[in-house]
């Protein structure tokens, strides 16, 4: 299998919905176009698929956050692999990219979050030697 990985551009966004949908993010393709479009215009912040044939498998949103606690880290803010194309290297690749554009971006580590029900995505952070270093509770109000 042929993996190529590119920006993301305006005619994958329903591509986009159907792969977020399938971690359970509802969203549709205007709302999506419009965070697409507010992410590529944002400095320091990458959004890049992978595809194969020709067809959208997966998707990375990578971006630079510097902190006053932690030395500057790349965060992976979504990762996802089209459900039927899992366990053939995409994530991987994706996980690649993001961990060298972190590097070439000055990062010192890279970092994400991943929902406690996704056991099967821990066990594939694991395997690419990440550690969890403590768990946290996400609190968020809406404006």
């Amino acid at each position: 299998m042929t993996i190529r990985l590119r920006s993301m551009r305006p005619e994958d966004t329903a591509r986009g919905v159907r792969l977020l949908a399938q971690l359970g993010y509802e969203i549709d393709a205007d709302e999506l176009a419009l965070r697409m479009a507010q992410v590529a215009a944002t400095p320091e912040h990458a959004l890049v698929v992978a595809e194969v044939a020709g067809e959208v498998a997966g998707m990375v949103h990578v971006f630079v956050r510097p902190a006053v606690e932690n030395p500057k880290e790349a965060v992976v803010q979504s990762i996802v692999v089209d459900a039927g194309l899992r366990h053939g290297g995409i994530g991987r690749l994706l996980m690649d990219y993001a961990e060298t554009w972190g590097r070439d971006h000055g990062c010192r580590s890279v970092v994400l979050q991943s929902n406690v029900t996704r056991a099967p995505a821990h066990a594939f952070y694991a395997a690419l030697g990440y550690s969890r270093p403590a768990t946290a509770h996400i609190f968020r109000k809406q404006l």
